[in-house]
């Protein structure tokens, strides 16, 4: 491989932030998601019907909805691509409305559907995992979220709750790793996947603390979105999303590339 391949494939600078950043951004993608409510809602409104969809489909086969729910916040960030071309636009002072998202969608990017895909196949990986686990692991089966209540979560012996808490963020963790900053990355510059992924991680090592703490409101917050029969969502999904691109824009050192 040349030097020249080697250069490419670095990792972007990245910035060591300060942990209170993560309200910060939290505060950015309300004011966003409040310059363009439309296209937050609509967003947030397709993520909670897809999410009910999940919960009406597999109410009694809990052992599937437990990891589908959770599989579906992996893919959520690549779900968000409009939400951040919102605030790009809006942080450009350009005029932003639904075709700001077209331009996104339409362009189908061939990176953002490579990662489309991989964290479509992540996700699904979590599924079945955390189905056999369930359906091997507790007997009888767990059919119901009340089942999965009381048989995991409130058991006598929470070691399988816990294997299942485990291998949850097993996998979970290098998805946030590899995606926190790669997203926003991938639409804003023209780098490669390999190099957005590259770079997120680095955000992730300069930034342990910091994006630590990101990854638990991040996760507080989806979680209240599901507790509510999805309809938190409706507001969560977009404030996420835009404040997502305000943590990639603080994180990452703008150069050429």
């Amino acid at each position: 491989m040349s030097d020249t391949r080697l250069s490419f494939e670095r990792p972007l600078r990245v910035r060591k932030v300060h942990s209170w950043r993560t309200l910060l951004w939290l505060a950015r993608g309300w004011s966003d998601f409040m310059e363009a409510p439309l296209i937050g809602l609509l967003h947030g409104v397709a993520m909670g019907a897809f999410g009910g969809l999940l919960l009406y489909v597999a109410w009694d086969r809990f052992w599937v909805l437990a990891g589908a729910l959770s599989g579906f916040l992996m893919v959520a960030p690549i779900l968000s691509t409009g939400l951040y071309a919102v605030s790009r636009s809006l942080l450009r002072g350009e005029s932003v409305g639904l075709h700001t998202v077209w331009a996104v969608w339409a362009s189908l990017d061939s990176r953002l559907v490579k990662f489309g895909l991989l964290l479509t196949a992540l996700g699904t990986g979590w599924v079945i995992t955390s189905a056999a686990l369930i359906t091997l692991g507790v007997k009888p089966a767990v059919t119901t979220p009340e089942d999965f209540l009381m048989r995991v979560v409130l058991a006598d012996n929470p070691a399988f709750f816990e294997l299942w808490l485990v291998m949850g963020g097993l996998m979970a963790a290098p998805v946030f790793a590899s995606s926190v900053v790669a997203i926003p990355l991938l639409l804003d510059r023209k780098v490669s996947v390999r190099k957005a992924v590259l770079t997120s991680w680095r955000a992730v090592t300069v930034n342990p603390i910091c994006l630590s703490l990101w990854a638990a409101i991040v996760m507080s917050l989806c979680l209240l979105g599901l507790g509510t029969l999805m309809f938190g969502l409706i507001l969560v999904m977009p404030v996420l999303g835009h404040a997502t691109w305000h943590a990639y824009q603080d994180l990452v050192v703008r150069e050429t590339v």
